[in-house]
This record gives C-alpha cells, structure tokens and sequence, in this order.
C-alpha cells in the first residue's frame, strides 16, 4: 500500500552492486595481476591528462582557476538534491484519517485510525489465537486504505484466525457505514515464540 516504486529500486539496486562488484573486481585484479595493473597507471595517467587540459580550457580568475570545477560541484549539489529528493519519495502515502465526511455545511466528521485500532485491540482481546494487532490507514489514489496486521500466536489455525479478520472487516465497514479497501497480514514473529502457549478452539 506504498507509493513506492519497487521495481525501479530493485533495478537501481542491481545495476549499482554490478557496478560495485565490477569495481572490485579490477581492483583486485590490480593487485594480482602487473598487466592490469600497469593498464590501470596508464589509463589513470591519460584521464589525469585530460582532466587538466578540460580544466585549463575555460580559465576562470581566482582560486577556482576554472569554470569546469565550478559545473562540477554545482552537478554534485544537483545529484545530491535528486538523491534527497528520492530518498523523501520512498513510502509515504500514510495517515491518520481514515475517513471523512462532511455534514452539509454544518461541520466534518473525521474517523481517526487510532480510534479503529482501539476497537480492533478490545475486539480481539480475548481471543487466543491473536498476540498482538496492528491497524494503520494509507492513501490510495481513489479513496482511503486500511492495513489490518494481526499477530498469530504459535498453533493458532491460519483458517480461523482469516475468519476472525473477516469478522473484523465486516465490522468496521458496519461501523463506518461504508466499505473501504482492506488488506489483511496474518504474520508471525519474536512475540509469537515467546507468548506463554494455550490450548487453542
């Protein structure tokens, strides 16, 4: 329920550990291999060579000596800004309001996702099955989502406890007055292995 780009990060992620790892191998193969080694002194020397001609092809007075160094930096802040900018846009999409109606004028009602996940916790508190729930709200693009991660506790029957998040489904769209997507996790965890076990109906 995430606005985030999966496939686009995982790509990203694969091309650089290809680069990474091509990067280490040369090293490497540097330090093994004199042949590649020597490549490498001269194929650094000649970029050296370059860089100092591009440099001193547009003089600039002052310390910067050239306007190169100057588009240089100024390529860096603007591949750190992308990078900040990225980084932001990962996620998102999460919220308090799960939903909101307005009363002709007169006010708007606002359901808080606090106030779902209160009812949620007091519904399931005494059933056996369920450690721990969770209930958060996201925005999707045509209207408000809500995650239900219910906590199983270690022998619990995956059937039932799918029956007891229906049941919860169903009556949070009774209690709303109206049905919302919903997505169910039934997960387990380090409190499922520590929870003190009971017999389970």
């Amino acid at each position: 329920m995430r606005r985030t780009n999966r496939a686009l990060n995982r790509t990203l992620l694969i091309v650089l550990g290809l680069l990474l790892a091509a990067v280490g191998a040369l090293v490497a193969a540097a330090g093994f291999l004199p042949t590649v080694a020597d490549a490498w002194a001269a194929t650094a020397s000649t970029l050296l060579g370059q860089a100092s001609a591009l440099l001193s092809s547009a003089p600039l007075p002052g310390p910067v000596r050239s306007w190169w160094a100057v588009a240089w930096v100024g390529g860096l802040l603007l591949a750190a800004a992308l990078c900040v900018a990225w980084i932001a846009s990962q996620g998102g999409g999460r919220t308090r309001r799960l939903a909101q109606e307005d009363d002709g004028g007169r006010g708007t009602t606002v359901v808080d996702v606090g106030l779902v996940s209160a009812a949620v916790k007091n519904a399931t508190a005494d059933n056996r099955m369920v450690v721990a729930t969770a209930v958060s709200a996201w925005e999707l693009p045509r209207a408000t989502g809500l995650q239900l991660r219910l906590q199983a506790r270690q022998g619990a029957s995956p059937g039932d406890l799918a029956g007891t998040a229906e049941e919860l489904v169903t009556g949070i769209d009774a209690w709303l007055g109206d049905q919302i997507p919903v997505l169910v996790r039934i997960t387990s965890g380090a409190r499922t292995a520590t929870a003190r076990r009971g017999r389970v109906q």
